[in-house]
């Protein structure tokens, strides 16, 4: 079995996207003017990301044999991932996302997890795992799963490096409820308002730090329109962001991941890291959904 760059390892979603012209409050009405249907998943949008930018990916996810299922996998496929360690249910729903997107392509979303859920440890194939260089991380609504998740760690050779995007049901659990995955983290890469869940700071600098000081190796902070900020504990940096038209904002997060992973992978700076990042982010909210507008290798080459 060759080595793979980057296992992901998180939910499998089909995002179900309606445009709106605003984002419904409690009584309010809205209305839809445009539908579109992708796959998605916070680990798996990454993955897709880092295929496109060249680098050798698989998953490990479950889905149903269901549409949506079959959906996800040929999609993988199609991207160049490869889907070795996806496991099958015989029965129940493969994962799905409802969201709403406003005019200024900001968005609200609803998770129905569906056999993303059910995921055991003893489902997951460790040969397969155990060839990754990283190991990347994104959240599950169940406990099942995030069970399966820090027990992989436990059992994962000292040589393969972890990577988590906690999202804000991870971030929720605070720094006990994560301490098993962010004391085995080589990086982090939470947004503003999942750092403030994580450690109860509310500076950025200030949260790194705390991250930091609980295990992780980098901590990669995700600052919206305002860039990044990037630390090792040594050093820290914030990266601006690229100005472009914002469509929407799906996925921004997920892109910035892979092209930070792109970086630490190719050996570039922490601060290249950041600014490779936020250049995947950036053409990422061009486009509706969540991967349609992610680069390719050669877009990339003209920021390198």
């Amino acid at each position: 079995m060759s080595r793979l760059q980057v296992v992901g390892f998180g939910a499998l979603n089909v995002d179900k996207l309606y445009r709106v012209n605003k984002i419904a409050g409690p009584e309010e009405e809205s209305f839809i003017s445009g539908y579109e249907e992708a796959c998605g998943g916070s680990a798996a949008n990454t993955i897709v990301g880092l295929a496109r930018l060249g680098c050798l990916v698989g998953f490990i996810g479950k889905v149903s044999r269901d549409r949506e299922g079959e959906m996800l996998v040929t999609e993988f496929r199609r991207e160049g991932v490869d889907t070795g360690g996806i496991i099958w249910a015989e029965s129940g729903r493969s994962g799905s996302v409802l969201g709403f997107i406003d005019e200024k392509g900001e968005r609200a979303l609803y998770v129905d997890p569906g056999v993303n859920d059910t995921i055991e440890f003893n489902e997951i194939s460790s040969e397969y795992a155990f060839q990754a260089e990283f190991i990347h991380l994104s959240s599950f609504a169940g406990e099942k799963p995030f069970m399966a998740q820090k027990r992989l760690l436990q059992a994962l050779p000292c040589n393969i490096k972890v990577s988590l995007d906690p999202g804000e049901l991870y971030a929720r659990k605070g720094l006990n409820g994560l301490k098993d995955i962010i004391s085995r983290a080589y990086v982090i890469m939470p947004n503003a308002r999942e750092l403030t869940l994580l450690t109860g700071e509310r500076g950025y600098v200030e949260g790194a730090a705390e991250l930091i000081k609980a295990g992780a190796k980098i901590v990669a902070v995700k600052l919206g329109s305002a860039g990044c900020y990037v630390t090792d504990g040594k050093r820290g940096f914030h990266v601006e962001a690229f100005k472009v038209p914002v469509v929407d904002t799906t996925g921004a997060g997920d892109a910035f991941c892979a092209g930070f992973l792109f970086g630490l992978i190719h050996g570039k700076s922490l601060y290249e890291c950041g600014r490779i990042g936020n250049f995947v982010a950036s053409k990422c909210i061009t486009r509706i959904g969540a991967r349609a507008g992610l680069p390719r290798l050669e877009d990339l080459k003209l920021l390198l």
